[in-house]
């Protein structure tokens, strides 16, 4: 492979001037020099600048094995671009270091239209998160983005108290988050990625996956009132090994009081996902979903969550709701056909005081915190004895424990076989006449080739 090395202390090296267009990078190795003071991007447009018809292709970006690296590409500025079949590796920033926030592939910022864009058949290893869209000062959202068929991970080295464990100069640890995160995106598909190694830290809870509109408040105001995160499907992915799965939230940035909301949260559909080893010990609440609004009008509304497989930790939660009394109710839930253990606080606050989950069995939270709703059809594994089958809504299953619901093999929730066999009540019994829970044999053949 042909080597193009940064070896200054800015960006690059490649900068795309106002205007580029038509190029494709195919078969390199991008990267930065080991050792000089800097946390680079190593590949964007000029400020101000736009550029078009941007092919990245079977190409290799990484940073270096201790050193900062912000990010690999920015699409910020770009249309029509594809970043595919390339490996990423050793994006991270540190602790008490110069960058905070370590992507593969983001954007989302500026005043442009971005878009459309294709990300697939990579491999992407940031401590931050591998794909972040959002996050900054904007006027528009970005378009029309394909997210398949690629392999998000974080090396186990990673983490602090690992044997072998890797970190910045003095020790110090990179700054871990999440896999993915979409502040400000619309129209996005996320199809056929596996997850795998996701802790949190430094603020974060561990989530694998967010979907989190925000205007980003700064000294100079909120620089993303128009900043929305709205028709996403989320579909035939595997999270494993994580400290909490999907965050479906919209909040004020900053400390929750200075800043304003941004434009919306709304359609989002997640279908046929497994979730599996979801484990307090990777410095997370154990959550299968936080589901929380945090804005005075507009909440978030429309989430579908439909053919799902997933194991929170034990003593961790199905759900996290939230929504302060004052707020308007969310609204267009719907949750069918799922197969999920329930955990031992299984729907509970997500923190905020005088919230609609505050109190009450899961059943009279879901109704408090959504005005429409649809819950049923579920398998919901094991349910504590404080919450048994009463006190949820009604027309849903409740299995005793894994070995009723029928898995092939369940394994504890880590790295199991959760096709269901042929003899199991839940067998071609969901709304549309398949099984219970995802399509373990369709997500297992959109994966071939992932790993």
């Amino acid at each position: 492979m042909s080597r193009v090395e940064n070896n200054t202390t800015t960006d690059g090296p490649f900068f795309l001037r106002n205007g580029a267009n038509h190029y494709r990078f195919i078969g390199l190795e991008i990267t930065r020099t080991a050792g000089t003071h800097d946390a680079p991007t190593l590949m964007a447009v000029e400020p101000n600048g736009i550029a078009d018809h941007i092919v990245v292709d079977r190409s290799w970006f990484h940073g270096t094995v201790r050193d900062e690296t912000q990010s690999a590409i920015s699409l910020s500025g770009v249309t029509y671009a594809a970043v595919v079949d390339s490996y990423f590796s050793d994006f991270h920033c540190l602790e008490n270091g110069m960058c905070t926030d370590a992507h593969a592939v983001g954007g989302g910022t500026g005043d442009h239209q971005d878009g459309p864009f294709k990300i697939s058949g990579n491999f992407l290893e940031a401590s931050g998160e591998a794909v972040m869209f959002g996050g900054g000062p904007g006027t528009l959202t970005p378009a029309d983005i394909e997210i398949r068929r690629n392999h998000f991970f974080k090396p186990w080295q990673w983490m602090p108290g690992q044997p072998g464990f890797v970190g910045g100069p003095g020790g110090r640890a990179f700054i871990t988050k999440n896999h993915l995160e979409l502040k400000n995106a619309a129209r996005v598909l996320i199809e056929a990625n596996l997850m795998e190694n996701n802790w949190g830290g430094f603020t974060q809870s561990g989530y694998a996956v967010l979907l989190s509109p925000k205007s980003q408040h700064t000294p100079n105001g909120n620089v993303c009132p128009r900043c929305q995160v709205t028709d996403v499907t989320i579909r035939y992915i595997r999270i494993s090994h994580s400290g909490s799965g999907f965050q479906l939230a919209t909040s004020i940035s900053g400390d929750g009081k200075n800043g304003g909301p941004a434009l919306a949260g709304t359609r989002w559909s997640i279908h046929d996902v497994v979730l599996d080893d979801i484990n307090k010990k990777y410095t997370g609440g154990g959550n299968l979903f936080l589901i929380m609004n945090g804005w005075a009008k507009n909440p978030v509304n429309t989430v579908t969550i439909n053919h799902v497989t997933g194991f929170p930790d034990p003593i961790g939660h199905l759900f996290l709701l939230g929504n302060s009394a004052g707020n308007p109710s969310m609204y267009g839930f719907v949750f069918t056909n799922n197969m999920v253990t329930t955990a031992q606080y299984p729907v509970w606050n997500s923190g905020q005081t005088n919230s609609c989950a505050t109190r009450g069995t899961p059943a009279e939270k879901i109704k408090k915190c959504f005005s429409t709703y649809t819950f049923t059809n579920n398998a919901l594994v094991a349910t504590p004895v404080p919450f048994p089958p009463s006190s949820w809504p009604s027309g849903n299953f409740f299995p005793a424990d894994a070995n009723g619901a029928g898995f092939v093999q369940f394994n504890n929730g880590v790295n199991g076989d959760y096709t269901l066999l042929a003899n199991s009540r839940y067998k071609n019994a969901g709304t549309d006449g398949k099984d219970l829970g995802a399509d373990v044999v369709g997500l297992n053949a959109a994966l071939i080739g992932v790993e």
